[in-house]
């Protein structure tokens, strides 16, 4: 199998535990995912299958969508409600209008701190393995891009957020972050990714109907995954000599960073980059 899955993460599972359901259905056939839910979360999983492992970090790239709801007066371990939540005693309680008027202090790129029980390495250890022992984590804070954040809901001490992100952004700590910037604190207790890129939430396949049979009817093909990418269409002789790790004349004139190669029928054969001379080197081969 050489594609990807939509699918869609049910709570109460880890990203991994979803991961393995899809491998009972594929056998001994290499696979992987794209952007890691925590077990609160559910919504869209992006699962690559085969030599399509080969393009987790492009999924990984693109923008992703959530929709989180918080609590405010609240602070926790893991910054979420799965964590030690404690109520803060005379907590203020923000208007509607003071949160909807902070939020665009919050989109475009900034500093981000992550909470201490992520899956980040501290001395080639997890952060969160760390925080669960006791010992003191102290993330250092990394940039994030956020593109879109809207308010669509609140009815203290709830507040319902719809984002739309880059890569590496924490949402739980978007929630800690803009508590704080209102004087108080707050927890998210729950999230739905509803999108990465052009996979859509309405499009994903629930994981209780993945099986050994319907998988190969949910596979997407590779070239999904390449979207954001120019596309340009090789002829047999063309896409012989990648294959043989040679360079092509760049007749198409592309100039871009990464190029996306695909067959007379469409499918994706190769991802290249420009080469000295006006030509096309291959990066990464993929299977006819």
């Amino acid at each position: 199998m050489f594609g990807l899955v939509n699918l869609n993460k049910p709570p109460g599972i880890t990203s991994r535990a979803a991961v393995n359901r899809v491998q009972q259905c594929t056998g001994r056939i290499k696979i992987g995912h794209a952007g890691t839910l925590d077990p609160l979360a559910r919504g869209v999983l992006v699962v690559c299958l085969g030599p399509a492992t080969r393009l987790v970090e492009l999924v990984q790239r693109m923008p992703k969508r959530y929709r989180g709801r918080f609590l405010f007066g609240c602070t926790s371990d893991t910054e979420d409600v799965q964590g030690q939540v404690r109520q803060l005693a005379g907590a203020p309680q923000p208007t509607q209008q003071q949160l909807e008027s902070l939020l665009p202090a919050f989109v475009g790129r900034f500093l981000q701190r992550p909470p201490a029980y992520s899956a980040l390495k501290v001395a080639g250890r997890r952060a969160y393995r760390l925080a669960r022992e006791g010992t003191p984590v102290d993330l250092t804070p990394r940039p994030i891009d956020i593109y879109e954040l809207r308010l669509v809901g609140y009815d203290y001490p709830e507040f319902t957020l719809e984002i739309q992100c880059g890569a590496g952004t924490y949402v739980r700590s978007l929630g800690r972050d803009i508590a704080e910037r209102l004087g108080t604190a707050a927890v998210m207790a729950d999230l739905t990714r509803t999108a990465i890129g052009d996979f859509r939430l309405d499009q994903a396949t629930p994981l209780d109907e993945l099986s050994p049979e319907s998988l190969p009817k949910r596979l997407l093909p590779a070239v999904a995954a390449v979207a954001d990418l120019p596309r340009i269409q090789l002829s047999a002789a063309q896409r012989k000599r990648l294959m043989d790790g040679l360079t092509i004349p760049n007749e198409w004139g592309v100039e871009d960073s990464e190029i996306a190669a695909v067959d007379a029928d469409g499918r994706l054969a190769a991802l290249l980059k420009p080469a000295p001379e006006s030509r096309l080197r291959p990066v990464r081969n993929f299977p006819p």
